[in-house]
């Protein structure tokens, strides 16, 4: 295995009903062997975009890890629509996560744990990777697009000395796995 990225991925989703209203990922690519930069990729309303400044790293962050990732079992997943848009991304493992990029705001807070993760088997597509980050599982989210609030919670779950949540926040995240 190699290592393919090192940075971070706070994501979130929004429930209603026990159904989800909207999945983001927000990417903060310090190192990768497609380059750095920063995206955010979006689910909602059965529609997959994917907002970054660098549409190539955006597409290969979609295509090789979020398309596969748990949170979007499920989610009808269509090709998806790339836009070219500055993305800031503020991650505060003190309370908050703030990202932004064209229409898409995105804010999480309160944090309610903080923890390592790591293990050799996530599997992409069937294909076992290497994954260390810091998690720190958030209280509360919002997702806001073109100026309306998405509806929908953060859903939690674990336990007291143990929480997890739709929402979170990670940090020192470090992939690794066999290039593609």
């Amino acid at each position: 295995m190699r290592i393919l990225l090192a940075g971070a991925n706070p994501g979130v989703t929004l429930t209603r009903d026990g159904e989800p209203t909207v999945f983001a990922s927000i990417w903060v690519v310090d190192w990768s062997v497609r380059g750095a930069g920063t995206a955010i990729v979006l689910w909602h309303n059965a529609t997959v975009r994917i907002l970054t400044a660098r549409p190539e790293l955006g597409e290969w962050l979609e295509h090789r890890f979020v398309r596969h990732f748990p949170e979007v079992s499920g989610l009808s997943w269509a090709r998806p629509e790339v836009q070219r848009a500055d993305v800031t991304a503020e991650i505060d493992l003190a309370g908050r996560v703030g990202a932004a990029a064209g229409d898409v705001e995105i804010t999480m807070s309160g944090v309610l744990d903080r923890r390592l993760f790591a293990t050799d088997d996530f599997r992409l597509d069937g294909v076992p990777h290497s994954l260390t980050l810091l998690l720190a599982p958030m209280r509360a989210a919002s997702v806001t697009i073109a100026g309306r609030p998405v509806p929908g919670q953060v859903a939690h779950s674990g336990t007291p000395d143990r929480p997890s949540s739709s929402a979170f926040a990670t940090t020192a995240e470090v992939w690794s796995g066999p290039l593609d």
